[in-house]
């Protein structure tokens, strides 16, 4: 018995992972398949695209994040009744958390489940030295498993062949098919209008596109095969017992301006006895009645800041919400969205809840960007003083507190050290970086118990 998954890993950041991801999901769920997408890394905006071309949710694999017995049940989770699954790579194939070592990058994670490798390679203006290239990527790491090579950006279909029969001599890797330069399709600007553009079905002419020209030009049984493994064997630690028995409500904001959030940060609220009620603040919807607790992910609240802030309501009750006592946990856009101000890159300046004093200024270059190890300071009710957690800041903003001392949620380590981060206060904890809740499931049982009203124990 054998099952198909696949790593699609590139030479490189832009050699066009993403187009050939994309396109073989379309053409694959074209044929009647049922296909499952995951993106190595903790991206949000890739996995928007895989749901929304395979109608099954992304799911997010990171080997520097996640205990590595994580990583595998999520993989396997996600897998369940899927005929193949496509992981799409981060960056380069080697490329993760550190320049000496495999850990965090899509390479490892290939490792970790098991999976062939389709490497993505751009042959633009060369053709015997593609060879040279497929030949260093498989002898840096003998253990990884390039079992097909794809030649992106070719100028024709004989300058593929030239291509094709360098690789296959020297390297002994099939090369399964093509894409040409002048047939590259541009995928839009992945962050701003992406999630609005893929809900009202914008794209769907993009994916139909992507799916012809990978059709004609790729050997899909060729892939097929070359996706064949033994099934991956996994003792789940993450999701070990059945689902308890909902005890609390926890309103989550869910809608173009805050959509970031790991699936299994929702399946572990789940899991634990939580009932996710989401709501809609860009469509005037409050915070819901009888709820326990509040979770705001990140997103792009300054796309939406007229918006968000003539909705005087629904500020009001996230405020009235906060201030009596319901735990809170706001990502990123959703801590932005907490603070006195928004200021864009324009200079226009919108109200917002008002709960976190300061204000945020947009900038037009990014701010921070890489992991964090989040170390807990009080009055974090989240994490202990000094319990570690895992996750990932991505942003164009900075935050302004007022003078005097802030009352920060966490320590975060990153490549340029220690800093403090984020606002924690009562029953409020708000910062820029985004949580992965498998890294520390601590954080659900102190939530958890903090919207039942007990205290934990540690």
């Amino acid at each position: 018995m054998s099952e198909r998954r696949i790593v699609i890993a590139g030479t490189g950041s832009g050699v066009g992972k993403t187009t050939v991801t994309i396109g073989l999901m379309a053409a694959l769920k074209r044929r009647g398949m049922v296909v499952q997408g995951f993106k190595c890394g903790p991206d949000y905006i890739d996995p928007t695209y895989h749901t929304a071309v395979t109608g099954r949710t992304s799911r997010n694999l990171d080997s520097w994040m996640l205990p590595h017995e994580v990583v595998k049940e999520i993989y396997a989770r996600g897998s369940a009744g899927a005929d193949i699954s496509i992981i799409e790579g981060v960056m380069g194939f080697y490329d993760g958390k550190e320049a000496t070592s495999d850990r965090g990058s899509t390479a490892e994670i290939s490792l970790l489940t098991r999976s062939p490798v389709l490497l993505v390679v751009n042959c633009q203006s060369m053709a015997r030295s593609a060879a040279a290239i497929v030949k260093g990527f498989q002898l840096l790491n003998p253990d990884v498993r390039i079992v097909a090579v794809l030649a992106n950006k070719v100028g024709s279909e004989g300058h593929y062949c030239l291509v094709k029969q360098a690789v296959e001599q020297e390297c002994e890797v099939p090369v399964i098919g093509y894409l040409q330069r002048e047939e590259q399709v541009e995928i839009p600007e992945r962050h701003l209008g992406l999630v609005p553009s893929v809900e009202r079905g914008e794209l769907q002419p993009l994916f139909d596109r992507l799916a012809e020209l990978i059709t004609r030009t790729v050997d899909l049984d060729q892939l097929l095969d070359a996706a064949r493994a033994e099934p991956l064997l996994v003792e789940p630690v993450l999701f070990t017992k059945e689902q308890q028995p909902k005890r609390v409500r926890i309103a989550v904001a869910k809608d173009a301006a805050f959509h970031f959030y790991y699936p299994e940060n929702l399946e572990l609220l789940e899991a634990h006895g939580a009932e996710c009620v989401f709501f809609s603040p860009l469509a005037g919807e409050a915070v819901p009645d009888g709820v326990d607790g509040l979770y705001i992910g990140g997103g792009f609240p300054e796309e939406f800041a007229r918006e968000l802030s003539g909705n005087r309501q629904v500020m009001d009750s996230v405020r009235l919400a906060i201030q009596s006592g319901l735990p809170t946990l706001a990502e990123c856009g959703g801590f932005m969205y907490l603070t006195e101000e928004l200021v864009t890159t324009e200079g226009k300046v919108y109200p917002m809840v008002g709960i976190i004093p300061g204000r945020i200024t947009m900038q037009k270059r990014l701010a921070a960007l890489g992991y964090r190890e989040v170390r807990g300071v009080q009055p974090n009710f989240l994490l202990e003083a000094g319990e570690l957690a895992k996750g990932h800041e991505f942003r164009y903003s900075t935050y302004a507190p007022p003078a005097g001392e802030v009352p920060y949620a966490y320590e975060t380590k990153g490549l340029r050290g220690m800093k403090q981060e984020g606002y924690a206060r009562d029953n409020l904890v708000a910062g820029y970086t985004h949580l992965h809740f498998a890294s520390n499931p601590m954080i659900v049982t102190r939530w958890i118990e903090r919207c039942l009203g007990e205290a934990s124990d540690g």
